[in-house]
């Protein structure tokens, strides 16, 4: 096995510097989408919530190329050897009785692997554009975040695990911190402006249904938890660490051997490059989650545009064809980034860091959105729940570690 991929794959435990320098750049992506997301249709009043999501998440489909030019630029692997240790990775996972370097790739069970996945992704990202677009970004992050203790209950119960009492406590603790945020937050919105000389700008960064748009992103908080834990059950290949380490997935039915004694780690990393490099097999997966993204959903924008449902209207200008431009660039990087870490860290450790979000779309709404005033009360308390909520259930996590 060649040295650069052991390299490579030493980076991947909890806390590696590689990890973590990704796990950043996550973050920043995240809010600059959630920002750019309203911005476009809220400021610049281009509501077109299925067509942003339909381009931002076919874009996905770049990141493989990118890594694979990226590998070939900073490695002397080739082309060949490395999609050749990926198919060897993936028929391991997936065919756990063909040991062999050789053996047949498992077109049809990759293929349903893949058309589950889009589904899985496609649902709450969909349910997320739409919500941004009714609600206030900082409350529709607050309750995005709740997935970790959504992947955790669901995680409990599909593994038939026993609750944990700090980690239950947790997850009553950001439910409370939850609730004061959206309702605080729907209470405070119920108040009527009293400055008769606002702006066109202003009115528009108002919430149009925060209520619905709460609702929509709890509904896609719950589907994206429980995408997370199927992900990490299902595509998450073996050696990662996570799989290998948290006792919860002990009892995933998977009988695949320790890949590091098999055969195929004997390969001239010539002919494959095996384990497959740091992010190459999420990457793929992600890649193709696009690709599936660009050849059907753009069937439903006809149909929408028909119905009334969403009228299709091309960007009216060029400062909204960049922000779409931007929105696509942020979500290529945070959802390259979150796949990556998903079988690095597991899905709640990785929900748990995303919560970082929440403080950081609120100072960036009172840089660059409606000012101090989005601070009150209910946002600082209810985000101060969920911090503490969420740290306690990341201190639990590593210190299991």
């Amino acid at each position: 096995m060649s040295t650069r991929t052991s390299d490579s794959l030493a980076t991947q435990h909890v806390g590696g510097r590689l990890a973590v320098v990704l796990f950043a750049f996550t973050l920043i992506a995240f809010v600059v989408e959630s920002q750019l997301t309203q911005y476009v249709q809220t400021t610049l009043g281009y509501r077109q919530p299925f067509f942003i999501f339909y381009l931002v998440h076919s874009s996905f489909s770049i990141i493989f190329p990118l890594h694979i030019l990226y590998l070939l630029a900073t490695t002397d692997y080739t082309a060949a050897a490395l999609l050749n240790g990926l198919r060897i990775a993936i028929t391991h996972h997936l065919s756990p009785g063909h040991k062999s370097p050789r053996s047949e790739f498992p077109r049809a069970k990759f293929l349903r692997l893949v058309l589950a996945l889009t589904v899985g992704i496609t649902c709450p990202g969909l349910l997320w554009f739409s919500a941004v677009s009714l609600a206030s970004v900082t409350d529709v992050t607050a309750i995005w975040n709740t997935n970790a203790f959504f992947a955790y209950i669901i995680s409990v119960k599909l593994f038939k695990s026993r609750w944990e009492f700090r980690r239950l406590l947790a997850v009553v603790i950001a439910t409370l911190g939850t609730i004061v945020v959206v309702y605080g937050g729907a209470a405070s919105e119920k108040t009527p402006p009293t400055d008769d000389n606002l702006t066109t700008t202003s009115i528009s960064l108002k919430p149009t249904a925060p209520l619905l748009g709460n609702l929509l992103t709890l509904v896609a908080s719950f589907g994206y938890g429980l995408y997370q834990v199927l992900y990490k059950i299902y595509a998450a290949l073996p050696s990662d660490p996570e799989v290998a380490s948290d006792p919860m997935y002990e009892h995933i039915p998977d009988d695949v051997e320790d890949e590091t004694t098999t055969g195929a780690t004997h390969l001239d990393p010539t002919e494959a490059v095996y384990p497959p490099p740091f992010g190459f097999h999420p990457n793929l997966l992600t890649s193709l989650l696009g690709f599936m993204i660009l050849i059907t959903l753009w069937i439903a924008i006809p149909f929408l545009h028909w119905s009334g449902a969403e009228v299709f209207r091309v960007p009216p200008n060029a400062l909204t064809a960049i922000s779409i431009a931007g929105i696509a660039l942020g979500g290529v990087v945070f959802n390259a980034g979150f796949m990556v870490l998903l079988g690095v860290w597991g899905p709640i450790i990785v929900s748990v860091g995303n919560l970082l979000t929440i403080v950081l779309v609120l100072i960036s709404d009172i840089i660059f959105g409606a000012g101090i005033e989005v601070l009150t009360f209910w946002s600082v308390t209810g985000s101060a729940l969920i911090v503490l909520a969420f740290g306690v259930l990341a201190y639990d996590m590593f210190r299991t570690k």
